[in-house]
Parts: structure tokens; sequence; C-alpha cells
């Protein structure tokens, strides 16, 4: 089993008082964990293309997929029309889910515990967990969570605790914008959507 990076930085909170019966931060990240390790169990029979199917609500519910998509773009953001930001919040969607379901593709016994939650600055929160494989090393995912409307939502992952996904995504993304523009930024992660789909379907023999 391979883990690819995927997924965003700080800064923005919503301030309205949590419901009573609202998910917190820990809540969110078991759940999300949950929805990984069931379709890891069903992997070989699902396929790639099941994988994402069951994945993409998963992933939606968990993620503030529109605010990190934004973040991944920095001061960029604001040179683009609605509806090239409503493309590039869909392509995010498509990546951070072909990601996952390119990564949780063979049930090897793999375990993902929960380390414990702390809050962090700027009203966030940071939910830290270990994934346990039997072939491999452990693997530290931290994630940091705000509150939106819909309740807490995931906006940055850490990998080994400290290197943070979006900022590593926000350096690639702006520096194609930059240099080629939103359309080839947008074909750049359409192809690379689509190597992912491609890689795991021949590893698998599909």
């Amino acid at each position: 089993m391979r883990w690819l990076g995927g997924v965003g930085v700080l800064l923005v909170l919503v301030s309205a008082a949590p419901a009573a019966d609202e998910p917190g931060p820990t809540a969110v990240v078991e759940r999300l964990n949950a929805a990984l390790l069931g379709v890891l169990k069903q992997a070989d029979s699902l396929g790639y293309a099941g994988r994402v199917t069951r994945l993409t609500p998963a992933v939606s519910e968990a993620y503030d997929v529109p605010f990190m998509a934004e973040k991944s773009l920095g001061q960029r953001w604001a040179t683009l029309s609605p509806a090239q930001r409503e493309h590039w919040v869909d392509l995010s969607r498509q990546f951070s889910v072909a990601n996952y379901a390119a990564n949780f593709d063979r049930d090897s016994g793999q375990r993902i515990e929960l380390l414990g939650e702390e809050p962090a600055s700027n009203d966030t929160a940071i939910v830290r967990t270990r994934i346990n494989d039997p072939s491999g090393d452990p693997i530290e995912m931290t994630y940091r969570l705000h509150r939106t409307d819909a309740g807490w939502r995931i906006i940055d992952v850490y990998l080994k605790g400290t290197v943070s996904e979006l900022a590593l995504r926000r350096a690639d993304y702006t520096s194609v914008l930059e240099r080629q523009g939103f359309d080839a930024l947008c074909t750049t992660m359409q192809t690379r959507i689509a190597d992912l789909a491609t890689e795991r379907g021949k590893q698998s023999g599909r």
C-alpha cells in the first residue's frame, strides 16, 4: 500500500456557536477513518472506480473542500471568475478522492489509531492519528479542523505530523498558474487524477 501526499492552512473561522449534537473534531476524523477502513476491507472487490464512488461523500463531509481549494491558490484565487472557482473546487475534490481511492487499495490489516485532540491557533483544532500498517512503518497523520456552518471540517493534513499538505499544494499550483495560466493548471490536475486511476487499475489488473 502506497501513501501519497494528497490536502488547508488555517486562517478563516466561523464564529457560530456549536449545536448541542454537533460532532466535534475527533468525531469528524473518526467518521472519515471508519469510511476509509470500510473501503479498504473491500478494496479489491470495489476496484478503483468503486472506491471513488464510496469515498466521494466521505471526503465531502469531512473536508472543507471549497476553503482548501481557495487557499491552495493563494492570492491568485481573486483573479478567477465564479465559473473558474467552481471548476477548481470540483477538481480539488476529485483529486483528494482519487488520492484516497488510489492509496487505500490493499487490505493488509491496517488500523488507524486516534492519538488525541487539542485546541490550536485561530480557533482551529488539531486531531492526531497514526496509521499502523503491519506491512510497513507507522505513519503519523495530523488533521487541522475549523468550524463551518455545517460543523467541523478538515482544512489541512500534516503528513508525519509536520508537513502541511495544503502548503505543498499551494506552492505547486501557484507555480503552474503563474507560469502557464489557469487552463494549464486544470489540465495538469486532470492528468494527475487520470494517472492515479490508470496506475491503480494496472496494478490491480483492471
